[in-house]
C-alpha cells in the first residue's frame, strides 16, 4: 500500500522545510519561495514510492549492482521513446550526471587540451573542466527569430587542434530549447571533422512539452567514426534527483573502456534505492509523466502569459522543454536582479553562473500552480516597488 503521504493531483506539495532539501534550505527561516535548482515540487509517482517500500522492507542494504531487470527497462526506455538499440554493454551506472561530465573531461581532455561547449549553459558543464585541469572554450547560442540556436560559424572559429570533447545539452537547461535532427546532425559532423568526442545530455529528454521532436544524439554514434556518450536518467522526469542514479550510453568500446579507467577509484556504485526507482519509473511512471506534462504546460504557458503582461522591462524566451524558463532583466538596470526579487521573496537562479551576462535569471516552473502564482505576484509588486 503507498503511503498516504503520497500526492498525485499535483496541485500541492508536501512541506519539504527540515527534510535536508537543498532547494528549500538555502531558505530556512525566511519567506522566500525557493524557484531555483532544478528539482520539483511534486511527489514522484505513486509506483515509484511503493517499490521503494518493498525494497525497505528488505532490511538490507548493501553495495549493489545493476539487475538484469533494471538494465532491460533501460534498453526498452531507449527503443521505446527514443528509437535506439543498445546492448547492456554499452550502459554504464553512474551516480548523476554532474560526476560523468567530470569523468568525462578526465577521460578525454589530456594536459593542455579543452572542451568546447555553448553558452548559457547547465553551470557543471563549465566548472567541470576547470576541476580536471584543463582548458574550455565557450561559444554563445544566437537567436534566429526570437528562437535559440548554435552558431555554427562562430564554432569553426573556437574549435583548435587542443580541443578534444564537445559537451550539449539537449534538450537545453537553461533556455528550454529542443534543438532539431539537423543541428543535431550538424552538430555531428562538425564533431567528426574534428575528431571530438561528442558528449550530449539528454536527461530532459522526456519533458517536451510542445509538439516537436526529441533526437537523441545517440542516432549519430558509430557514423564515420564518431565518438559519442549520451547520458540520461529519472532523476528530472520523475523527481528522483536525490537518490543519485543516471546511466550513460557508449556505443563504441574503446571510448566506453577509457570512461571507465577514468572513473576508477573515483565513483561509487550507485546506492540499492536508486536502481528500484529508475526501473519503477522507467516501466511503471509514464501515465504519471503525462499528467505532469499537463501541469507543466499550463505553467509555462501562465509564465508566460504572465511576464508577457504584468512583468516590465523583463524579456523571455519560449520554452519548449524542461520546468525552467530564461529571462533578460538586464532593461530593468538592476545592479544584481537575483538579489533584488530573493529580497521581495521569489528565489531565482542568478544567470552568471550559466556563462550568461549578469541580468539573466532562471526561474523553475515546476510546482503546484498556486506556488507559481504566488511567486509571479511577488515578482510583479517587486516591480512597482522599484517603480519599473
Amino acid at each position: 500500500m503507498v503511503s498516504g503521504l503520497v500526492n498525485d493531483n499535483f496541485s500541492t506539495c508536501p512541506d519539504r522545510r527540515e527534510t535536508g532539501s537543498l532547494k528549500w534550505q538555502r531558505y530556512s527561516g525566511g519567506d522566500v519561495l525557493p524557484m531555483w535548482v532544478a528539482d520539483m515540487d511534486f511527489s514522484s509517482p505513486p509506483e515509484v514510492v511503493e517499490a521503494l517500500e518493498r525494497r525497505a522492507r528488505h532490511g538490507v542494504f548493501g553495495y549493489t549492482i545493476p539487475t538484469k531487470s533494471v538494465a532491460e527497462a533501460a534498453r526498452e526506455y531507449l527503443h521505446d521513446h527514443h528509437g535506439v538499440t543498445v546492448t547492456d554493454e554499452q550502459i554504464l551506472w553512474f551516480p548523476g550526471l554532474v560526476p560523468a561530465l567530470n569523468v568525462a573531461c578526465r577521460a578525454f581532455v589530456e594536459s593542455g587540451g579543452e572542451v568546447l561547449t555553448c553558452t548559457p549553459v547547465y553551470p557543471p558543464f563549465l566548472s567541470a573542466p576547470e576541476f580536471a585541469s584543463v582548458g574550455i572554450r565557450t561559444v554563445p547560442l544566437v537567436e534566429n527569430g526570437g528562437v535559440w540556436d548554435m552558431d555554427f560559424e562562430a564554432l569553426e572559429k573556437a574549435v583548435t587542434p587542443r580541443t578534444r570533447l564537445f559537451v550539449l545539452c539537449n534538450p537545453h537547461n537553461p533556455v528550454g530549447r529542443v534543438f532539431p535532427e539537423a543541428t543535431l546532425a550538424r552538430l555531428a559532423e562538425f564533431c567528426r571533422r574534428h575528431n571530438l568526442v561528442f558528449l550530449s545530455d539528454e536527461i530532459h529528454c522526456d519533458l517536451v512539452l510542445d509538439d516537436v521532436k526529441h533526437t537523441s544524439g545517440l542516432r549519430f554514434a558509430g557514423e564515420n567514426g564518431l565518438r559519442m556518450l549520451a547520458l540520461f536518467a529519472p532523476s528530472k522526469t520523475f523527481n528522483l534527483a536525490g537518490l543519485a542514479c543516471a546511466f550513460l550510453v557508449i556505443p563504441d568500446a574503446a571510448t566506453r573502456h577509457r570512461f571507465h579507467q577514468a572513473a576508477r577509484g573515483l565513483i561509487t556504485e550507485v546506492n540499492a534505492f536508486g536502481y528500484v526507482a529508475c526501473e519503477a519509473a522507467l516501466r511503471q511512471g509514464w501515465p504519471w509523466r503525462d499528467r505532469l506534462l499537463d501541469v507543466l504546460r499550463s505553467n509555462r504557458d501562465l509564465w508566460e502569459k504572465f511576464a508577457a503582461t504584468s512583468l516590465p522591462g523583463i524579456r523571455t524566451w519560449h520554452v519548449e522543454a524542461t520546468y525552467l524558463a530564461w529571462m533578460d532583466a538586464r532593461p530593468l538596470h538592476l545592479p544584481n536582479p537575483a538579489k533584488f526579487f530573493e529580497s521581495h521573496g521569489v528565489g531565482l537562479s542568478d544567470g552568471v553562473p550559466f556563462g550568461a551576462p549578469q541580468g539573466f535569471l532562471r526561474l523553475n516552473f515546476g510546482c503546484p500552480p498556486a506556488q507559481l502564482e504566488q511567486a509571479l505576484q511577488r515578482m510583479a509588486q517587486a516591480l512597482k516597488s522599484a517603480g519599473t
